[in-house]
């Protein structure tokens, strides 16, 4: 019934309807058409949450731990529920299709927007990609996974052209998304900016076309990046079905000009209408069209699935005795002084920057996890050092509205601005607002410091500003277009800072940017986005971490968060190197020689050095993690739960020993020369020992692994909790090749699953093995070929930590 509907629709319009469908008709919606009870079909971005139509604080979302975190949890159920918050938070907001989510590969770990994805390993990602999207469908509401297929590194991601041979790009970067379309059937694809071996993705027709649509079977809509899109003809015909965003884009009027020309057959056109129009019905906005989800699941609390998924996710790296016992958990009974130390400790940093975010309702720090769950004479806190060597947006102490004024200076519009961040797209404005009668908007409001001493102010942005502060002028002139070459980042604009003012404790002051605005002129998407930032007072460093060394010493316990900043993970930029930002690392070693009791929490997307990480008692992963990310911490280290992740990427000692580090193009190309080996496939060929193994966590309990049986089909694996409390184990599965007949790598993941058990009971994981995980992709043949031979079957708690095997001999 929902394709006769389909089809019906189509028969109805005509080639400009047809055309318009196929281009946004904003930033993030494509057009209604209510001859054929059409309604306008509604994006947003994601994947950790869901914006909505609007960038502003104004509008909440629920804030879930960053996909890094969830891989980590090797949990495709708990990716699951996930998925289902979403679609709830989607249906809420009127979102019809989310944005997510991000399936490309962790090939280097310079990569900058790394947190957003999942793995570097391609099964690992495809079962978690396969959870969320399960999840997100459940509930009514669209995926697109994303970016099909290659864009594993941000520089020059809109024109970089990534050189893979079919071997690597066939088992590596297209299997997750092979996985997905054949395992969870998602309804969108995105089409990435980058170029695959000489062609641009959204005009590739051999992948999306031949491979996406013919041999997978996908049946959904394929949608373009923003502004990926860059011709008319090879768009349409290289199976791009929608151009976004809107209004100005090469379908609409130009499609509809190119089948009028004979450039393009109409029946092309009509195949991408068909994508978008049953994309529509699924989701229930064609009328005559029954939605795939009639009654959505049951609500779930947002907050509390966040808790879970951030505490799950945890991932304990290290974790010594002292005193006869493991320093974690703290015993919250006998702990008479916990020293809190770090800037991320009070301003926790929850998700990733760029298209990733979203403003939630709360975010609970660690700072304020810790305090809730320990009596006040326990706790004590200090600065130590601030990774942060910019200004950021102004936030804490901030009341801040947009005051929007005409060309005569009357205010036409205004809004509330928690953020200190304007950032219109489109037709996100003020009510009342449009770009032809903007002529300036005012960030005003008042500013109370929680310390006294000297503030920065700054900007960001481009164009005139004028910034007063307690009725001092401290800027009035022009800030330039960056010279970034991600075209999103010049936009923005660097960081500046415009003068700083001494301030006290507790006292208000009133705060004024003023920036006019050019009419728009031609362009394609109207927008405006500047920042008002803000700085702390600034202490010497040294000074800081004496006082920090002083609470540790005074302390039973000291726990250091360490971080990364937006300027070191973000979208739109990669990694130059892998260390923490300021003189977090001093702080770490000199809290380490005062207390032995030191426990580390690490507040990063991906992979970082840890120089000290063997001088101190525990090291603990909490990613990006979410809104309640501080209320889980406790629950951690306090051991009301125990840390349940696993790393989904190697974690190095060093840049200097990882394999895959080249991110940066030479003439326009950037070649995956590296072949099958990323990741811990490209370790292992090294022979070099990471800091940390694919695979690697602790918990708070501990395992046997008491028998293995293994045939082509399944790997059964019964192990014990030997350990005086409950825990769960993620029993990982992985292949090792016995002959050398085909190149391959060392191992690799075939198989994983979690399980729980009480002390002393055991508990059985059935792990299947899929008939994939003993395949090759034959280059001559064009196709994939079973490998006989010989195969070691090992299980165990990480990839290096092996505690049964058996051999296989299979043969074709």
């Amino acid at each position: 019934m929902r394709e006769e509907a389909v089809e019906a629709a189509l028969g109805k319009l005509g080639l400009e309807a047809k055309a318009r469908l196929l281009g946004g008709q904003d930033m993030w919606s494509l057009p209604a058409l209510p001859e054929i009870g059409l309604k306008s079909l509604v994006m947003s971005d994601g994947p950790v949450g869901v914006r909505g139509v609007r960038w502003t604080a104004d509008d909440p979302s629920v804030a879930l731990p960053s996909p890094t975190a969830l891989a980590a949890t090797w949990d495709p159920e708990l990716a699951r529920r996930a998925g289902r918050l979403l679609a709830q938070e989607a249906r809420r907001k009127d979102v019809h299709v989310l944005l997510a989510p991000t399936v490309n590969l962790h090939r280097s770990p310079l990569g900058g927007r790394h947190f957003e994805c999942y793995s570097e390993d391609p099964y690992l990602t495809g079962e978690i990609g396969s959870g969320y999207v399960r999840g997100v469908q459940d509930g009514g509401v669209g995926t697109t996974v994303k970016h099909f297929v290659a864009n594993d590194a941000e520089t020059d991601r809109f024109t970089v052209d990534n050189i893979i041979t079919p071997r690597p790009l066939r088992e590596l970067y297209l299997a997750p998304f092979e996985a997905i379309v054949k395992n969870a059937h998602p309804w969108g694809i995105m089409a990435a900016y980058n170029q695959v071996n000489g062609v641009t993705m959204t005009e590739h027709r051999y992948l999306q076309n031949e491979v996406l649509r013919g041999e997978w079977g996908f049946d959904g809509c394929v949608v373009s990046d923003w502004m990926a899109a860059r011709s008319t003809t090879g768009g349409i015909e290289g199976g791009l079905d929608v151009a976004m965003p809107g209004p100005t884009t090469v379908y609409g009027d130009a499609l509809a000009g190119a089948v009028r020309s004979g450039e393009v057959d109409e029946s092309v056109v009509d195949d991408a209408v068909r994508n978008v129009l049953r994309l529509a019905a699924r989701v229930g906005i064609l009328e005559g069209a029954p939605p795939v989800v009639t009654e959505p699941p049951e609500p779930l609390d947002g907050p509390a699935l966040a808790h879970e998924v951030a505490r799950r996710a945890f991932v304990l790296l290290r974790n010594e005795v002292r005193n006869e016992n493991r320093i974690l958990p703290i015993d919250a009974s006998k702990v008479r002084k916990l020293a809190l130390i770090g800037a991320a400790a009070r301003d926790a940093r929850v998700l990733g920057g760029g298209s990733a975010t979203v403003f939630p309702e709360r975010v609970v720090a660690p700072l304020d996890g810790l305090a809730a769950a320990l009596p006040d004479s326990v706790l004590t806190y200090a600065v130590g050092a601030d990774p942060s060597e910019e200004l950021s947006p102004a936030d804490q102490g901030f009341t801040l509205h947009a005051v929007c004024r005409d060309a005569t200076g009357a205010v036409i519009g205004s809004r509330s601005l928690p953020g200190g961040q304007v950032q219109w797209i489109g037709g996100d404005l003020p009510d009342g607002v449009t770009h032809e009668m903007l002529r300036s908007i005012e960030i005003k409001g008042t500013f109370t410091p929680r310390e006294s001493g000297e503030h920065t102010f700054g900007t960001r942005g481009v164009g005139a500003f004028t910034l007063t502060v307690a009725g001092e002028v401290l800027y009035d002139g022009i800030q330039p277009m960056s010279d970034a070459s991600d075209p999103f980042e010049a936009f923005f604009g660097d960081p500046a800072e415009r003068g700083r003012v001494r301030l006290t404790a507790g006292e208000p002051v009133e705060v004024s940017l003023v920036h006019p605005v050019d009419k728009p002129d031609d362009v394609p998407l109207p927008a405006v986005a500047f920042s008002l930032l803000h700085g702390e007072p600034q202490r010497d460093a040294d000074e800081l971490i004496e006082e920090a060394v002083e609470a540790a010493r005074a302390a039973d316990t000291a726990v250091v968060v360490v971080a990364t900043t937006e300027r070191v993970e973000s979208e739109g930029f990669d990694r130059t190197d892998l260390r923490l930002p300021g003189r977090q690392d001093d702080l770490v070693r000199a809290v380490a020689a005062a207390n032995p009791n030191t426990v580390v929490v690490v507040n990063s997307g991906s992979p970082v050095e840890m120089p000290w990480r063997e001088d101190v008692a525990a090291v603990l992963l909490s990613w990006f993690p979410g809104q309640e990310g501080g209320a889980a911490l406790a629950d951690v280290l306090l051991g009301a739960a125990e840390p349940g992740g696993r790393l989904p990427t190697t974690w190095p000692a060093s840049l200097a020993d990882v394999p895959v580090t080249e991110v940066t193009p030479t003439d326009g190309e950037l070649h995956y020369s590296e072949g099958l080996y990323v990741g811990y496939r490209a370790w292992d060929k090294a022979g070099v020992t990471p800091a940390y193994a694919f695979g690697h966590g602790l918990g708070y309990t501990t395992w046997e692994y008491e028998s293995l049986e293994a045939t082509p089909a399944t790997a059964k694996v019964r192990v014990r909790n030997t350990g005086s409390r409950a825990g769960r184990e993620v029993v990982q599965v992985y292949l090792a090749p016995q002959a050398d007949s085909v190149e391959r790598p060392v191992r690799w993941l075939a198989g994983f699953a979690s399980v729980a058990a009480e002390p002393g009971e055991w508990a059985e994981a059935e792990i299947a093995l899929p008939g994939r995980a003993f395949e090759i992709w034959d280059e001559e043949s064009g196709s994939w070929t079973f490998v006989p031979g010989a195969y070691e079957v090992r299980t165990g708690r990480s990839l290096t930590d092996t505690r049964l095997t058996a051999t296989l001999d299979i043969q074709a």
